[in-house]
């Protein structure tokens, strides 16, 4: 289900005073902030490598796997199990994973979900459910002394739902509402049609339902979803914190031991389309125009991923990237200018988007290219690229800093299909990188001739705009 975003660029502004504040635990000397003559890339020392907490993992019989991570000194320890269900499961009842999520905490073992909720608040926390394409996630941060009873009430949630009808008529409600409100952003309206232009014919490719069908969603619906999805073959509970690790492991042993194994992951890649398109989706009166250029990439899993990440975050993905200096610092046609490397398991496409000036449609595209195919034709310099490490580096120290940072990218790693070595190596990874690598995948990877762009704004002069700058078709 489409979730309410935030500005991404304030976050980077956040991330990087973050990391300013935070030069001393990230080994970079005082002159990091220090500017050397006309060049405008700060000094900065070393990156410092990631350690990894030291990291157990045991499996039941039935298949599911405990992950503990002792971590930090205050009392506290987060559960979070995460199972491998989610949108790509909905066998075309979009969005029938997250209500059906959403169930399962309105009641449990016969015990009303304004009860469970207590008991949470009661250990110190609440209890957080989310579902994407892949992953329905449970998570629950208590003091350390009711970590067990954490993992208990997790346990009859996942295990025990009771599915109140009456709950779900209002949650099906609110889920309608929201439907409306997204259709009308301009960023889902064109989120919508990249995504199924990328992904046609799979999962993927259709982030929303129509009212119609939402509309007739049953509780049996709701039902058949979680039984054919939901057991133990497809569960990873992780523990991360300050906690009695034999206590924990009963904890899961007694809670899960006798949950059904249940079916396989389901293994379901997507054949994403790579094709030169354009969309323009009528917005009449807009005084924006909102842009998606993209077009699918290498896997996670394949060599050139990090090599690709580094480029994407000197092209368009921090605040200080080229394309984000271009048309906002120096033109001014938009406010927060983003590009991504994004998808999901078996997926990955890379995307610039940008709420740009109507006046500006033309030319946001316009130079949005420019860089592209400058970063082709040019090596970066040394001091740009490293700054961009420094930052990745940086940001990725800070990520692993808390107990849910550490469960983020241990939960990466193990629906990628990646090793641990992936966390350990990263930065070293990251500072390995060479301006020519830089250039390579741009070069590979970026053809503007394959891009599917996606236009919502003011149709008849959005379609004169990209005609200027021939990519109207």
């Amino acid at each position: 289900m489409m979730k309410n975003t935030v500005n991404i660029s304030f976050i980077n502004m956040l991330v990087s005073a973050a990391l300013v504040l935070s030069i001393g635990s990230l080994g970079l000397s005082g002159s990091a902030l220090a500017f050397d003559g006309d060049n405008p890339w700060p000094k900065a020392g070393p990156a410092k490598a990631f350690n990894l907490p030291v990291v157990q993992r045991e499996m039941l019989d039935n298949g599911l796997t405990g992950i503990y991570v002792p971590f930090g000194v205050v009392p506290k320890v987060t559960v979070v199990m995460q199972v491998q269900t989610g949108n790509l499961n909905e066998e075309g009842k979009v969005w029938v994973a997250d209500l059906a999520a959403d169930m399962l905490k309105e009641g449990a073992g016969g015990v009303s979900g304004s009860v469970l909720s207590l008991r949470a608040a009661e250990m110190g926390g609440n209890i957080s459910i989310s579902t994407s394409s892949n992953v329905t996630t449970f998570s629950l941060d208590v003091l350390s002394e009711h970590g067990p009873a954490a993992i208990a009430l997790l346990g009859d949630i996942v295990m025990k739902p009771d599915f109140p009808e009456t709950e779900f008529d209002r949650l099906k409600q609110d889920y309608i509402r929201n439907l409306t409100v997204s259709k009308t952003s301009p960023r889902s309206i064109a989120s919508e049609v990249f995504m199924a232009e990328l992904y046609p014919n799979h999962p993927y490719g259709t982030i929303f339902p129509t009212e119609e069908a939402l509309s007739g969603y049953t509780i049996d619906d709701a039902k058949a979803y979680y039984r054919q999805n939901f057991g133990a073959k497809r569960t990873d509970i992780y523990i991360v914190g300050q906690f009695d690790h034999e206590e924990m492991k009963t904890a899961v042993k007694d809670t899960f031991a006798t949950w059904l194994a249940g079916p396989a992951v389901l293994d379901m890649p997507p054949m994403p389309k790579t094709e030169r398109l354009v969309k323009v989706i009528d917005r009449p009166g807009s005084s924006q125009s909102t842009l998606y250029l993209g077009l699918p990439v290498a896997l996670v899993t394949d060599a050139d991923h990090t090599k690709l990440n580094v480029m994407n975050t000197l092209l368009g993905g921090a605040f200080s990237s080229r394309i984000t200096r271009n048309i906002r610092e120096d033109k001014g046609y938009t406010y927060s200018p983003r590009s991504s490397l994004s998808g999901a398991v078996a997926s990955r496409y890379w995307v610039e988007v940008a709420d740009v000036t109507s006046e500006h449609t033309g030319d946001s595209l316009k130079e949005i290219i420019w860089e592209i195919k400058n970063l082709q034709e040019n090596v970066p310099d040394e001091p740009e690229l490293t700054s961009i490490q420094n930052y990745m580096s940086g940001i990725f120290v800070l990520r692993n800093g808390s107990r849910g940072g550490i469960i983020g990218q241990l939960a990466y790693v193990k629906l990628h299909g990646l090793d641990d070595d992936y966390l350990s190596t990263y930065v070293g990874n990251v500072m390995d990188v060479t301006p020519n690598d830089i250039q390579s995948v741009a070069q590979k990877y970026l053809s503007v001739d394959e891009m599917t762009l996606v236009v919502v704004g003011v149709e008849d002069d959005v379609k004169a705009q990209l005609a200027k700058v021939k990519f109207d078709k």
